[in-house]
């Protein structure tokens, strides 16, 4: 009730601003020296589920092309951003050993979970997809993490930006001037709860990562599976 709340109170926000006309553009989606690197902790979205997301972005696509959609290469759930992008970062200044082994720690009797891919919601600058952990084993495993890094020393960031409560995954960013707002808008809210399935969470992927989870960027460090 507390995650359908927090949506329903970004959605109601942001589409105030989008009545509007208001629409946080991205000046850097484009920008070929944004350098900005992390670490993250992510899960994948299970093919027939993602497929229902597809054919939303496609619909998406036809009424304002210009604008970045993610394609399924990277849309992802976020278990938890362990290093938050920023520039200078690299891979070479962690041990990644000490990392992985906390990670695997971290895990431990966090068995495979479902998480219930049930509508959208947004924020001033990008459109969501709104995720339902089904039981507390996402929560169990963000303490279990955020308490261990906490303890090791280790170079993180966990909660210094907000501290995460949702399961969402990001699939369309702003980046130019919306040409049809109000058809763009209609057809969001046409699929404000649809249900796109239930995805069930397997294993873990720690990645080092740009801002935009671009393929080409990413680099798997690490897949844990969920026993």
């Amino acid at each position: 009730m507390q995650l359908a709340m927090h949506y329903d109170q970004l959605w109601q926000s942001s589409l105030q601003h989008f009545r509007k006309g208001e629409f946080e553009l991205d000046p850097l989606i484009e920008d070929k020296q944004d350098n900005r690197l992390g670490l993250t902790l992510l899960a994948r979205i299970q093919a027939d589920v993602d497929d229902r997301i597809q054919a939303l972005i496609n619909e998406l696509q036809q009424v304002e092309p210009a604008q970045y959609y993610y394609p399924p290469s990277d849309r992802h759930l976020t278990l938890l951003s362990i290093i938050s992008c920023y520039s200078g970062f690299e891979l070479s200044q962690i041990a990644l050993e000490e990392y992985l082994a906390v990670v695997q720690e971290s895990l431990q009797g966090i068995s495979p979970f479902s998480v219930e891919i049930k509508g959208i919601t947004a924020s001033p600058s990008c459109i969501l997809l709104q995720g339902f952990p089904v039981g507390e084993q996402l929560g169990q495993l963000r303490n279990q993490l955020r308490q261990r890094f906490k303890a090791s020393g280790l170079q993180h960031s966990i909660d210094k930006r907000y501290a995460i409560i949702t399961a969402h995954s990001t699939m369309v960013r702003f980046k130019a001037p919306l040409q049809q707002p109000q058809l763009f808008l209609k057809k969001l809210q046409q699929y404000r709860d649809y249900n796109f399935g239930t995805t069930t969470i397997k294993e873990a992927e720690l990645v080092c990562n740009d801002w935009y989870q671009r393929e080409k960027h990413v680099k798997l460090l690490h897949t844990f599976p969920l026993r």
